[in-house]
């Protein structure tokens, strides 16, 4: 784990111990919160809140039944709703009034739920190749594989499972690159084989309860008044370019950032992603 981050539980409301990384800042300003995509977590975010915690406190956690988060003995709770409920245990144990999100896949979806709640703590929103309508070959994607991906036995097979289930969507990423993807989706277990890190309990919720919960474009009209960039992978197969547009004509001030050579999702270190988060978050 870096130094520059320390690694904490909380306990949710309904008694689950979870986890999450708080990158100290090296200067005071609004927090960033970084929530994770649905098979993923917050070793997702350590090169971002590397740089942003230069201004910024960053906090990364790791949504339940995922990480070093405590599994949901109910799959049905693995749901927005109930992420959402998490994320405000932890920021009012930490006396945090209001925060950026950026929110990859799930990670935005849980922003809008918040946004319904309370959008006067959310000052403002990064959605990551997520918005009000998953287009549908890409639900039957996920859908397939969460929860469905069988055993690996080495690092080795780690990382080309890793490219089996992301390889189209991230055309000319490295050798390093895929191994690092790998090295955060999975960790070790006690005879230092690499295990998936998620309950694959998700799964199911996936196929029988869906990633959404209510009206998800009554839950996007909740960000009118906030500040929101939506980055989108050029060959997405979540968020269509239509959905984009549509999201443009109910919020103008939207700022909309398309990454070339990425589906779903950017990973937020291509330069149109970094450029684009510093911009929008560099002016609040």
């Amino acid at each position: 784990m870096p130094t520059n981050d320390t690694g904490r539980f909380y306990q949710s409301h309904d008694g689950l111990k979870l986890y999450y990384r708080d990158f100290a800042p090296e200067k005071s300003g609004i927090p960033v919160l970084c929530l994770p995509g649905l098979t993923r977590n917050s070793r997702d975010f350590e090169d971002l809140a590397v740089r942003l915690r230069q201004s910024r406190r960053v906090l990364t956690p790791d949504l339940r039944g995922r990480g070093y988060s405590e599994h949901d003995r109910d799959w049905r709770n693995y749901q927005p709703g109930t992420y959402a409920a998490d994320i405000w245990t932890l920021l009012d144990g930490l006396g945090i009034p209001q925060v950026i999100v950026v929110g990859t896949s799930l990670g935005g979806l849980i922003a809008m739920v918040m946004a319904v709640q309370d959008a006067s703590r959310l000052r403002a929103v990064v959605l990551n190749d997520v918005g009000p309508e998953i287009a549908p070959e890409g639900l039957a994607r996920i859908r397939a594989y969460t929860g469905r991906l069988p055993p690996v036995a080495s690092w080795d097979e780690a990382i080309a499972q890793t490219k089996e289930v992301y390889g189209l969507t991230l055309p000319g990423l490295t050798e390093d690159g895929w191994r690092r993807m790998a090295r955060r989706a999975y960790r070790e277990d006690a005879d230092g084989v690499p295990r998936l890190d998620v309950d694959p309990a998700i799964g199911r919720a996936v196929r029988e309860g869906g990633p959404q919960a209510g009206d998800a474009w009554q839950a996007f009209d909740a960000l009118r008044d906030t500040p929101l960039l939506v980055l989108r992978g050029a060959m997405s197969d979540i968020l269509a370019e239509e959905t984009v547009v549509r999201m443009q004509e109910r919020k103008p001030d939207l700022i909309a950032v398309t990454v070339p050579d990425r589906g779903h999702v950017p990973l937020l270190n291509e330069e149109e992603s970094i450029s684009a988060i510093d911009n929008f978050i560099g002016n609040l």
